[in-house]
């Protein structure tokens, strides 16, 4: 990986050994030198070999432990005696394959790889809460367990964590995520339901093939696709009551190879997304259900593959309430009910052990995903800050609840 200008010591503000004095306090300006240093030099999941290096470096220049795991990307370090309660703080770090748009002085030197999700943001602010907690590693009531988690993007860095005994003993998990329409200063804190699961579908659509003249000679796969898209989309009108959410969208149709040749095939790809498991079966249900008659109707067969995602984030109402109590006590602005369609694969750790998934306001005039997404990095000691203070209270917690 290539490194920046700025050495690692210089980027965390701390020395190597030597004999000169590590940073007293923490210092957020380097926490922002560390997310730039991520920006420029992004890797997609399951690449994240620099990356991995490089936040190895920063922790280990602060004199956090690196705990092995026997993880080809991503690392876990952990804060306090290893006795006692433990919670953890997840950061993804994974880029997407997107070029880079925002003419930064620190964009992306990857052609097609870029942080267009703000994970270089989230890997920063576990670092400065890593920082945080490690000047007050002797007053912690339990272990801060770090997870820097590689491939969300992908869906898969989660579940590998989770086979490689990451949360072995942990009794809390708080995890956090940039909100580009959220102004610096709020944070998004909900129990229940935040952001959605998400199945990907390939619904393949057999008709007969025929001379584009004599259509009436075949099954038209296209005629037929075309009616399915447009019934898939009553099934949130229809099937789905007012109080719940769910969204169908078909975001690929393939057929054919010429202009003369009603083909024998149509293929249709998208994704739904839902926010609790029942809705999810009644509308992957519908789906197969409507898929089946409307091609059953035109003399066709449609079969549905599903390739499912991550499940619905779900956050612990005791967490949540922990969470607002830390919002509070640093002047941060605690907002209810901010949700996305989105999803996470912070949900598989959920599955596991209490977690909470919060939303970090960071002033942004971009969505995540776009070619142009950019943050206010005024955010990022808020971030750092309130990992750091979530995760005491998260101890504190799981300490009286073990007496």
């Amino acid at each position: 990986m290539t490194r920046d200008t700025e050495s690692p010591s210089a980027v965390t503000g701390e020395t190597q050994a030597g004999g000169t004095e590590r940073s007293a306090v923490p210092t957020p300006e380097r926490w922002i030198a560390i997310r730039r240093h991520l920006h420029r030099y992004p890797e997609l999941s399951g690449e994240e070999y620099g990356t991995t290096a490089y936040l190895r470096e920063q922790l280990e220049a602060i004199g956090v432990r690196i705990v092995d795991y026997g993880l080809k990307t991503g690392l876990i370090a952990e804060i306090g005696s290893g006795e006692g309660p433990i919670a953890a703080l997840r950061a993804d770090i994974d880029a997407l394959p997107i070029q880079e748009e925002t003419g930064l002085p620190y964009a992306s030197v990857h052609d097609g790889r870029m942080h267009a999700c703000g994970h270089d943001f989230h890997a920063a602010a576990l670092i400065g809460a890593a920082q945080t907690l490690k000047l007050r590693e002797s007053g912690l009531p339990g272990t801060v367990r770090l997870l820097f988690q590689p491939a969300e993007e992908r869906a898969k860095g989660a579940k590998q964590l989770i086979e490689a005994g990451a949360l072995k003993g942990v009794g809390a998990i708080i995890g956090q995520h940039n909100k580009p329409d959220l102004p610096v200063g709020t944070i998004g804190i909900s129990a229940g339901p935040i952001m959605a699961a998400s199945d990907g579908f390939t619904v393949t659509v057999k008709g007969a093939a025929a001379h584009a003249a004599v259509p009436e000679a075949g099954i038209d796969p296209i005629v037929t696709a075309s009616h399915i898209v447009t019934a898939l989309q009553t099934i949130a009108g229809r099937s789905i009551g007012a109080h719940e959410r769910a969204v169908v969208s078909v975001t690929q149709i393939h057929a054919g190879n010429t202009w003369n040749v009603i083909p024998d095939t149509a293929v249709l790809h998208g994704t739904i997304r839902s926010f609790d498991e029942d809705v999810r079966r009644v509308v992957k249900k519908r789906f197969a259900e409507i898929a089946g008659g409307v091609a059953a109707a035109f003399g066709a067969e449609a079969s549905v593959r599903w390739s499912g995602g991550p499940p619905p984030v779900v956050n612990d109402a005791e967490l949540a309430r922990l969470a607002e109590a830390s919002a509070e006590s640093l002047g941060l602005k605690a907002a209810a009910g901010i949700t996305s369609p989105a999803s996470e694969d912070f949900s598989f750790y959920q599955r596991e052990v209490p977690g909470l998934f919060l939303f970090v306001g960071t002033s942004g005039s971009r969505e995540w995903h776009h070619p142009a997404f950019e943050l206010d990095e005024a955010a990022l000691p808020d971030a750092a800050a309130l990992l750091a203070d979530a995760a005491v209270r998260a101890l504190e917690h799981l300490g009286r609840k073990a007496d």
